[in-house]
């Protein structure tokens, strides 16, 4: 008998918190890179707003945004050869607190693209919310940005998170897809969310998605080539009131495809 024959559906009042998964996720193994000490990005928002990241070490930056400036510990992972994805978190009280925010930022230094999203809190009907903003620019003044992509659509996906950390995937469309967790923490738990996906390289993705049931905000990158996932999860504990930081990665298999048929007969 497998695991998933002994699960059956879990109602929304017997959720675990979102912290429930620290524990099993466990810290990335994936290690840091020292490759952007030095260096600095400027960046343009949509809206015209100036960015900037000065890396001063290889752990520590310095940020400025329109008149907003701060500095906070970093971790680069370099996923591929001159493609990273940059994660820190700023805010008050060293991101403890409801004012915290995610910022993840995939740079791929090979055509100048940069995603960045930032991940927040909004109080809505009473409860905390998570909400992320994405801004596309391109760090050397090029017209090239990374762009909405389909090829997840119709995957089936299992990640290995840790030892005894495991879920599905299943992607619906270019907005929603279904997660399930097969062991761990969540056992048994599914949903179908939101989600976006942008194509970075030749299978690598970025990959968003934001639950309906707890309050998290997942920016992750998808490597079908190297067969892992690299990213953080980024949540609201309400039994503590405060932010959850996850940072994880992955091992993944892609299970199948499915592809529809073609109905060629009239009705």
């Amino acid at each position: 008998m497998t695991t998933t024959e002994l699960q059956d559906y879990v109602p929304e009042e017997e959720w675990p918190p979102v912290s429930t998964m620290l524990d099993g996720f466990g810290d990335q193994t994936l290690p840091a890179s020292p490759a952007l000490a030095d260096t600095k990005i400027v960046l343009v928002a949509a809206d015209g707003t100036p960015v900037e990241y000065n890396f001063l070490t290889a752990s520590e930056l310095a940020w400025a945004e329109d008149t907003a400036t701060g500095t906070a510990h970093y971790k680069a992972i370099e996923a591929r050869p001159g493609i990273f994805i940059i994660d820190f978190v700023r805010g008050q009280g060293d991101g403890k607190d409801a004012d915290a925010q995610n910022v993840t930022i995939i740079l791929d230094q090979t055509t100048g693209a940069v995603t960045t999203a930032v991940s927040g809190f909004v109080v809505s009907d009473g409860k905390v919310r998570g909400i992320t903003h994405f801004t596309h620019s391109n760090a050397s003044g090029q017209p090239t940005v990374h762009q909405r992509s389909a090829d997840l659509v119709g995957k089936r996906i299992f990640y290995r998170y840790s030892d005894v950390e495991s879920y599905e995937h299943i992607y619906l469309n270019q907005g929603t897809f279904t997660w399930h967790c097969v062991r761990g923490g969540e056992a048994g738990l599914a949903d179908t969310d939101r989600c976006m996906t942008w194509a970075v390289a030749e299978d690598l993705y970025i990959f968003f998605w934001t639950e309906q049931v707890m309050t998290v905000e997942a920016v992750l990158l998808i490597d079908l080539r190297e067969q892992r996932s690299i990213g953080r999860m980024f949540g609201w504990d309400n039994p503590a009131a405060e932010p959850v930081t996850l940072p994880f990665n992955s091992r993944l298999t892609v299970l199948n495809a499915t592809s529809y048929p073609q109905d060629t007969h009239k009705h």
